[in-house]
């Protein structure tokens, strides 16, 4: 077993204490225009990903939970084809009235394309985007180019997290257990053997593309047509696919929060119920049947802890940031397996991150405000760092 940092939340989650109080406990000069103004966060929902409608639902229950005392909320939807349109609600992505940022503006970020007189100053992007170009870093590193504090994690923790045989191979590395596995590239996937595989990774296994979220393009495969007809769905929606050893146990999720103290929730257990072999997306989104949500899981405290520690460590390893969903296997051996980190969790009704921080005792509107808060903190203390170098080169400031 691998030795994470000892966490401080295990025991009676009823005395939940988080041990990184301090991290939100910092002047309101730097998270507030003026102590008589809200802070101005932008939620930012939608998105060039087969996960779009998902995201409209969770920045739905973003905005109806935000604190409204404390903050004041621009919408900004961003449509299929990537373009971002100040938006009156989260139900669908308006066509009009089309954003840009200004780089480098201190205070008004957003300009409206069709009136460049009218601005908006926002002073943090909270990033409800789940998949591609929303959670693989690429928003995150656009926000960042223009100096805009932001909720979650980076560039790197979303990139790495994002891709499932990146993130495998840093798990590994730090001696955290995950299912075996084989990486495929798309010019790779001709040469891929189906006795090769079974032999190494047993049969039934589970082919999925690499980077995606939200159980889409999975699929379960017992013989050689299923896997050529796997790969093909694999490979309709990533260059990249991952084939995984199929784990037999119970599918158990755990929130991580915090930056340098994340600590973690109790687990919860998805149940499948019907004639679903998996957790696909018609269970997850579709099938308000399909499964059982048990919070907090059944598991001894021995096991809770273990599994805490796992996620906290696997939060570590792939350098996330602020919040994350760690999902997992636990077998009736007791062996626990880090199947994936998702970095911008669902917050829809039935998501598990939000319910995971209810059961411990921190309220939907709570946790949105320790996020942001989160967010703005760890974006000033990264102001510090110099970004101006004076040499015989340039002697300017």
């Amino acid at each position: 077993m691998i030795e994470p940092s000892v966490l401080s939340n295990s025991g009676n989650c009823n005395k939940f204490v988080f041990p990184f109080d301090e991290l939100i406990i910092f002047e309101k000069i730097k998270l507030q225009r003026m102590t008589t103004k809200k802070i101005r966060v932008a939620v930012l929902f939608g998105g060039k990903s087969v996960e779009h409608d998902i995201s409209l639902k969770s920045a739905h229950n973003v905005v109806e939970n935000i604190d409204k005392d404390k903050f004041e909320v621009t919408l900004i939807g961003i449509d299929r084809n990537g373009g971002w349109h100040l938006n009156a609600d989260t139900q669908s992505i308006s066509r009009s009235r089309s954003l840009a940022i200004i780089n480098g503006e201190t205070d008004h970020n957003l300009v409206e394309l069709d009136n460049n007189d009218h601005k908006y100053p926002i002073d943090v992007v909270f990033p409800v985007l789940h998949g591609t170009d929303g959670e693989d870093g690429s928003i995150q590193g656009l926000l960042r180019a223009s100096n805009l504090p932001f909720v979650g994690s980076g560039v790197l923790g979303s990139a790495v997290s994002m891709n499932k045989i990146i993130s495998k191979k840093l798990l590994l590395a730090a001696g955290i257990p995950v299912a075996n596995f084989i990486a495929c590239t798309f010019s790779e996937k001709d040469h891929l053997i189906y006795d090769e595989v079974v032999k190494k990774l047993g049969s039934p296994f589970i082919v999925k593309p690499a980077n995606l979220g939200s159980s889409v393009g999975i699929s379960k495969v017992s013989d050689e047509t299923q896997f050529q007809e796997a790969l093909q769905t694999s490979f309709n929606f990533d260059q990249e696919a991952i084939i995984e050893e199929f784990i037999i146990g119970r599918e158990l999720e755990c929130a991580v929060m915090g930056d340098e103290n994340p600590v973690a929730s109790a687990p919860g257990e998805i149940i499948i119920k019907g004639d679903y072999e998996f957790y696909d997306f018609e269970a997850k989104y579709v099938d308000p049947d399909a499964v059982e949500i048990k919070i907090p899981a059944d598991a001894n405290p021995a096991q809770v802890d273990e599994m805490k520690q796992y996620c906290v460590a696997a939060f570590k390893a792939l350098c996330c940031n602020d919040f994350a969903r760690v999902d997992l296997f636990f077998t009736d051996e007791g062996k626990i397996f880090i199947n994936e980190i998702n970095t911008i969790p669902g917050f829809t009704n039935s998501s598990m991150f939000p319910l995971l921080w209810e059961n411990e005792g921190i309220s939907y509107t709570e946790l949105i405000t320790q996020l942001i808060e989160m967010a703005l903190k760890r974006f000033h203390k990264r102001a510090r760092a110099e970004t101006k170098f004076i040499s015989g080169l340039n002697r300017e400031v």
